[in-house]
């Protein structure tokens, strides 16, 4: 199996018998999977068993009738878009949520032929195509509902129908209509064609504040009550996400998650106690790891990186790892964070550059360029979590996952062992036999992302 290096796939998916081995180089984990090497030593490790799972503990949590939307948008929250819904398809989702017109065209492509909606309203020019594509839209003004109207004028009677959830505004003020407004625009949907509401639709602002959050329910139940009584189906209900869920929020028919699909809460929601045993099942499915670029040893007094902010106070050992804020690893980290290579957590020093950070691996007795570094990692591996990096620079978790480049190479896990690699630029290529499921029910199909050319491996 040749990969020529300028050809260096977008995808590579694999399936076989290669050996679960933490303690195997990168490379020897790839090569043993028949997966070419990787073009750099910084790499995300995502973990699909854990999404699936996460997915499955979700939707135990669930109402019964209430099914779930895993929210994939933000290249799945930064574990790769394609990857990140064939995982949680296959855990039970049975629709995916994006936020953009692309990002969705993206899961088309790819063969995914689960429910698709967009969040955020689209372009007027591509709501004809979106609509012919079977794409499950929003509006949320009225500017929007007009837009929505004149596309379903220029297609009147064409299949597949259109779908088109009316958002509701209660209290998140993001878009949306007011409970006692959500009747005339879905009259005048109907006016333009629109057969009935695919859904209705509102956001937690505030999960964390139940008294806040009890109004938005409140708010939300006027809106539908108001609906009934004009005599509008409302479609699906979905108000409730990854906050509300773990906060016993109605579900009402479908439950947005996003966070806990990839194994993190937010830390000022209190978890129910009858949710607390699917909750403590999540897994985070995200690891960065790196290796050395260059070692220097240094005598004391030397500084290092962009302004010598940090400067050696004997001498020491400096671990120069290929990963800097063009990957997401912020400037914000610079000094504050730790690393773990060996058991051992070890000091990041000086300045992050755009492409590289340093670390003291003074302490770490014969450390070399073959040992990996952890700077991310779940709770009780030692290094940095999600939230550590979330606090240490002032922001969220989201914020954390959705922050990793596209530079850094996404290779996949199923049950510890590398199933496929998402490389920065090239195609995508499949394994003989390898295959992402893409439909909710058996799904056989293959996939890829938007721009790629799909080829099979033998």
């Amino acid at each position: 199996m040749e990969v020529a290096w300028r050809r260096l796939p977008q995808w590579t998916a694999m399936t076989g018998t290669a050996l679960p081995s933490t303690a195997k180089s990168i490379e020897a984990r790839l090569r043993e999977a028949g997966l070419p090497p990787l073009p750099r030593s910084a790499w995300l490790e995502i973990d699909l068993s854990a999404i699936e799972g996460n997915a499955r503990a979700i939707r135990s949590m669930l109402a019964p009738g209430t099914s779930l939307g895993a929210v994939v948008k933000a290249d799945g929250y930064g574990h790769g878009l394609v990857a990140t819904a064939h995982a949680a398809l296959t855990g039970g989702a049975t629709m995916l949520c994006v936020a953009t017109l692309d990002e969705a065209l993206a899961l088309q492509v790819a063969g995914f032929e689960a429910p698709i909606f967009v969040m955020f309203t689209i372009p007027p020019e591509l709501l004809a195509d979106a609509l012919e594509a079977g794409i499950e839209l929003t509006v949320m003004d009225d500017a929007s509902v007009e837009a929505v109207a004149t596309a379903l004028g220029r297609r009147a009677g064409r299949a597949p129908a259109p779908k088109v959830h009316l958002a509701i505004d209660t209290g998140m003020t993001r878009g949306g209509f007011l409970p006692g407004e959500a009747v005339l625009p879905a009259q005048r949907l109907f006016e333009a064609g629109l057969p009935r509401l695919a859904g209705t639709w509102s956001h937690l602002a505030s999960p964390e504040d139940r008294d806040a959050t009890a109004r938005q329910v409140e708010a939300f139940q006027a809106a539908l009550d108001g609906l009934a009584v004009a005599g509008v189906e409302p479609g699906v209900r979905h108000l409730n996400s990854t906050g509300g869920l773990i906060d016993d929020v109605p579900d009402f028919d479908l439950v947005r998650a996003g966070l806990a699909l990839y194994g993190d809460l937010p830390d000022d929601v209190r978890v129910e106690p009858d949710r607390m045993a699917a909750a403590s099942a999540l897994r985070p499915a995200m690891r960065l790891k790196a290796r050395a670029g260059a070692i220097e040893t240094v005598p004391s007094g030397t500084g290092v990186g962009y302004g010598s902010t940090w400067r050696a106070e004997r001498t020491s050992r400096i671990a120069i790892l290929p990963v800097g804020y063009a990957d997401g690893w912020t400037r914000r980290y610079a000094g504050a964070t730790v690393a773990r290579t060996r058991g051992v957590d070890v000091q990041l020093v000086g300045r992050v550059s755009m492409d590289a950070v340093a670390a003291d691996v003074t302490d770490v007795p014969d450390f070399s360029p073959a040992d990996e570094v952890v700077l991310l990692a779940p709770p009780g591996e030692g290094g940095n979590t999600v939230d550590d990096l979330a606090h240490g620079r002032g922001t969220i978790a989201w914020e954390v996952l959705a922050d990793f480049s596209p530079r850094l190479s996404r290779v996949y896990l199923e049950d510890g062992r590398p199933f496929g690699v998402r490389y920065l630029a090239g195609r995508l290529v499949l394994a003989a036999g390898a295959s992402l499921r893409t439909k909710p029910e058996d799904g056989a199909a293959e996939g890829a992302t938007a721009g790629e050319t799909a080829t099979r491996r033998s």
